[in-house]
């Protein structure tokens, strides 16, 4: 009930600013859609059945999003309309009396909801002090979760100076310029064999029915397992990358651009179209744009970003660059000194120097580390 109350009054927010353009009358802000949303509970009663703080949570969820769409500083789109079944939630504040939540035994605790009661869930980490907000989402497996909004604090930094970097690919997810080669955790082959088998029996079923219900359930419980699992293990790993290094540069990669569909239009059909669409999940099952995301907001002000160009053609021991020193995905022998090394090792050992090889044969460095000549190619 609370969720289906809190998606209809964000719709009926998204409705009145649709209508809204430069120039004409201003759209109502938070504190008038309050007043409306009380004029509404008085004629509704299967609204006033709900929480008023859930479906006020909802307006000023919508405030905060219309903020950020405005701000020139966020990337953020424009608040969309919510369909029923994706993306449920909604959020609860209060103080004192009004939400709390204590813990039952050492795996189970329990959280008050309003117009629910008490709320039991598992007990998977310990919540912070003093906090006073929190939002409860379904997720399209099925699976309840409730987080408490507590802002960590940043990973404080080693201080002794190192300098990583790290060269982000499909084959190794993210290869650093010591030597490590990290894999990003997604579905096993068994799963991936069970996956075919589901799908092919959604196939049979016949729409509407149970059997057919049963199995998107199955498939839906079974995909989330990959993104659970990326999203643990890019927490690992950034939380270990911040806390070993001083300065950590990534490329400057444009992930939305190079994931960006081939299918072309009728007129201008693309080729390759499948082959590009299987490299674009390898790319977005990666983790590519979460991973840099979580190192700067544990590390901030720390995380460097260097320009991608040739940097897996560019020899970091001797600096030459040439396309054909990168015999295969993993092997790069130079052509010039001779120098073998794993290719993204080579890239991520470029990236930590801070060497972005311009088009025209220039080197430029974004730091002080390793300026010694270097030799370049004519």
């Amino acid at each position: 009930m609370h969720c289906g109350h809190s998606r209809f009054v964000w719709n009926l927010a998204v409705e009145q600013h649709s209508h809204w353009r430069p120039g004409r009358s201003s759209a109502p802000g938070y504190l008038e859609q309050c007043r409306q949303l009380t004029v509404a509970r008085a004629e509704n009663p299967w609204l006033a059945a709900g929480s008023q703080t859930v479906q006020q949570q909802a307006l000023r969820d919508f405030a905060q999003a219309m903020a950020a769409f405005f701000d020139p500083k966020n990337p953020a789109g424009r608040p969309l309309w919510r369909k029923a079944g994706r993306d449920e939630g909604f959020r609860i504040t209060g103080r004192g009396s009004q939400w709390d939540v204590r813990r039952v035994s050492r795996h189970v605790g329990q959280v008050w909801v309003p117009k629910a009661g008490w709320v039991r869930f598992r007990w998977s980490r310990a919540v912070p002090p003093g906090v006073k907000s929190y939002r409860v989402t379904l997720d399209c497996a099925g699976r309840w979760h409730v987080a408490f909004v507590a802002i960590p604090k940043p990973v404080p930094a080693p201080g002794n100076g190192g300098v990583i970097g790290i060269d982000r690919g499909v084959a190794v997810s993210a290869a650093l310029s010591t030597g490590e080669m990290l894999h990003a955790v997604g579905l096993s082959a068994r799963e991936r064999k069970r996956m075919r088998r589901l799908e092919r029996k959604l196939a049979d079923a016949k729409r509407g029915s149970n059997r057919r219900g049963r199995a998107k359930l199955a498939i839906a419980r079974l995909r989330a397992r990959e993104p659970d699992r990326c999203k643990d293990w890019v927490e690992k790993v950034s939380t270990d990358i911040a806390r070993r290094f001083d300065v950590i540069r990534v490329e400057d990669l444009q992930i939305g651009n190079m994931t960006r569909s081939a299918k072309g239009t009728a007129g201008e059909p693309g080729r390759n179209v499948r082959a590009k669409a299987g490299l674009n999940r390898e790319i977005l099952r990666s983790g590519w744009g979460l991973l840099v995301r979580r190192l700067e907001e544990k590390a901030p002000g720390r995380v460097e970003k260097i320009k991608p160009a040739f940097t897996s053609q560019r020899c970091s021991a001797c600096g030459q660059v040439d396309g054909k020193s990168r015999k295969s995905q993993a092997c790069f022998v130079c052509t010039a000194c001779g120098f073998a090394c794993n290719a993204d090792v080579n890239a991520a050992r470029n990236i930590a120097a801070g060497h972005a090889v311009t088009a025209r044969g220039g080197l430029r460095d974004a730091g002080p580390v390793n300026r010694e000549p270097q030799l370049l190619a004519s």
